[in-house]
């Protein structure tokens, strides 16, 4: 079984044989959670590639010590994934980007589309991000992924349309249940090349016609799926798992 995985800030310059001390919600959850005891491996890693293989020394309450057995910085997969979410109610975006994240996304941008029935204003949009937060750290440790997905800053169409009309190298795929072109209307093998793919998602009204006109014009290219109709929730990730298939990184 693989080493459960608990995130710290900074393994720079971390060295087998080094005792590392871990505090805070991390230990915490080490200890009185998992209740990690002498002599139990588990992994740190910094979000960004590091990863640190540990033995667990000493611990209680929200501090614990480590052994460090081993250091590796693992590099990132090409292409690197983003997920845009439309904002959705009952949590179905949090749903999508956490199962996005167990898939390996890279970068996660909440979006505010013109049919999201969720609206973000003020304190509402600072406790939402929060949210997020913590559900992308909680699915990339349940992963165990020494990458943690960036979340960008929430966005509006336009905001969007801007993203996909400065970042010509990235791939941008709206998903979209009426468009004409399927994976066989696309060359699939030439995207292997491309440094970024992005899918995009809408809410549960779906992504109006303005919307689509507005990214497409912008550089986005439309794709559907299949021949059902997803959820908010489920369209993302499944887009990314056949992402995953067809380019081969799945081996």
């Amino acid at each position: 079984m693989t080493n459960p995985v608990f995130h710290r800030e900074d393994l720079t310059g971390a060295h087998p044989g080094e005792v590392l001390d871990v505090v805070g919600p991390e230990a915490r959850h080490a200890v009185t959670v998992r209740r990690l005891r002498a002599g139990a491996s588990l992994d740190l890693v910094d979000g960004r590639g590091t990863r640190a293989v540990c033995t667990f020394v000493a611990g209680e309450k929200d501090r614990m010590s480590v052994t460090v057995d081993s250091v590796a910085h693992e590099e990132p997969p090409a292409p690197r994934f983003t997920l845009v979410q439309a904002l959705a109610k009952g949590d179905r975006d949090l749903q999508a980007a956490e199962t996005a994240t167990e898939l390996g996304v890279d970068r996660v941008v909440p979006w505010q589309a013109e049919r999201s029935i969720v609206r973000l204003r003020g304190d509402r949009a600072v406790k939402t991000m929060a949210k997020w937060d913590a559900a992308l750290s909680a699915a990339a440790k349940q992963s165990r992924r020494a990458h943690w997905p960036q979340r960008e800053q929430w966005v509006d169409t336009a905001a969007l349309a801007r993203l996909v009309a400065e970042d010509p190298e990235t791939l941008w795929l709206v998903l979209h249940e009426t468009a004409s072109t399927t994976w066989s209307g696309h060359d699939v093998a030439a995207w292997r090349e491309r440094p970024r793919i992005a899918v995009v998602v809408g809410p549960e009204g779906g992504i109006s016609d303005a919307e689509t006109q507005l990214l497409t014009e912008a550089g986005a290219y439309t794709l559907r799926l299949g021949d059902t109709v997803m959820r908010s929730a489920t369209a993302g990730p499944a887009a990314l798992a056949a992402l995953h298939a067809v380019l081969g990184l799945w081996g």
